[in-house]
């Protein structure tokens, strides 16, 4: 069966052709080298690390310089960095250009985490238009040829929206593309992202790519997305978690293939097992591996009858042998249980309010007081 809507173009950013119009988001303590490998191993796409502290990575800190390594398999080979000073951020674009570590820099303005937003980082930065301006403009100075994104949110709350005002200051500035999470900060990942919002971005800037992302759980929900806003490609993050194969359900549908994979248990095992073994490889350690692969067991087994004990099993285990043990008490042939593993997957939270630094709504404009204390405001972290 074919798919009969209009679909999308590639995703050109810069001198970049991405085949699908798909990207991964940056999630913190997910979307390292061995989540990217094994996502691309199912389809084409845009497959960014997560987000990299530009301070840390000014100063080499050695958990910085581990995030930001590629595999030789990837390419193009996408870093998205977070700070607040815009010279500290373009010395980070700078390294990552000199150094050839990467061929895409993403600037994070929509991360809603407190201990990012109370330093005016993350979502928060937008309100400060100059402050906003100075850095991405810095930054795409800094990269030169290296194409240069934004990814935003709405605003920090109905009330203090910026993503309009963002979008347009970041166009002039000579960026390849933006991208929208249709959600404001206070909302954090609750409700339903705001699709409109994203429509009316792309009604607003027409001269480079416009990329929606929020509640994309399914190759249908991209369609739909791209369909109803018109936008250029698409942001999948809380969504892939658990299903790799989701990329490989969104390259089909984008070339017009009504497809969509059904994995039995025994390929969610395999999928599963392949990543630990991708986690052990780019830890450097068995055990550091396994570790990290416990917090993916409920995704991946969501709705699968594997039973109690060897879910929590899984999550304790230590090494791939164990994990090999466990793996062999599941019945492999069982098939793909349906709805039991569609929809939301993730915490989606409740809406708060975001944590500012004093008197940050007052003015769009950042004062001489606070522009001595950016380079300090800076956090030694990477996630969001």
């Amino acid at each position: 069966m074919t798919i009969t809507q209009t679909l999308p173009k590639p995703l050109r950013i810069g001198p970049i052709e991405v085949e699908a119009p798909v990207v991964l988001a940056p999630m913190a303590g997910i979307t390292n080298m061995a989540y990217r490998r094994l996502c691309r191993e199912y389809g084409a796409g845009l497959y960014v690390c997560e987000m990299i502290t530009s301070r840390a990575l000014v100063e080499r800190t050695p958990v910085s310089m581990q995030l930001i390594q590629h595999h030789e398999s990837e390419t193009p080979r996408s870093i998205q960095l977070y700070g607040v000073e815009p010279n500290t951020v373009a010395e980070a674009a700078t390294i990552l250009v000199a150094e050839d570590r990467a061929d895409h820099i993403d600037l994070n303005f929509g991360c809603p985490v407190p201990k990012v937003t109370r330093k005016g980082g993350g979502a928060a930065l937008p309100w400060k238009t100059d402050l906003f301006k100075d850095l991405v403009e810095k930054t795409v100075k800094a990269a030169g040829d290296v194409p240069v994104t934004v990814k935003m949110r709405k605003g920090i709350d109905a009330d203090h929206l910026t993503y309009l005002d963002a979008a347009r200051i970041a166009r002039d500035a000579g960026v390849a593309a933006v991208s929208l999470h249709a959600r404001t900060a206070n909302e954090h990942y609750s409700g339903h992202a705001d699709w409109s919002a994203i429509a009316t971005l792309k009604e607003a800037i027409t001269d480079i790519p416009v990329l929606g992302n929020g509640d994309i759980w399914s190759a249908a929900d991209a369609l739909r997305m791209v369909d109803e806003t018109g936008c250029d490609g698409v942001v999948v993050g809380r969504g892939c978690l658990g299903r790799p194969w989701l990329f490989g359900d969104l390259a089909a549908a984008f070339c017009g293939e009504d497809v969509r994979a059904m994995p039995s248990l025994g390929d969610v095992a395999t999928a599963f097992r392949r990543h630990t073994e991708l986690l052990v490889e780019f830890f450097g350690s068995e055990e550091h591996g396994c570790r990290d692969a416990r917090k993916h067991v409920s995704w991946y087994f969501k709705g699968y009858p594997i039973g109690g004990d060897v879910r929590s099993a899984l999550s304790m285990a230590s090494s791939l042998q164990e994990i090999d043990d466990l793996l062999g008490q599941i019945d492999w042939s069982a098939p793909y249980p349906g709805a039991d593993v569609e929809g939301p997957r993730g915490r989606a939270g409740h809406p708060k309010r975001t944590a500012l630094p004093d008197r940050w709504l007052e003015s769009r404009d950042v004062d001489a007081e606070f522009r001595k204390v950016l380079a300090a405001a800076e956090l030694h972290h990477s996630g969001g």
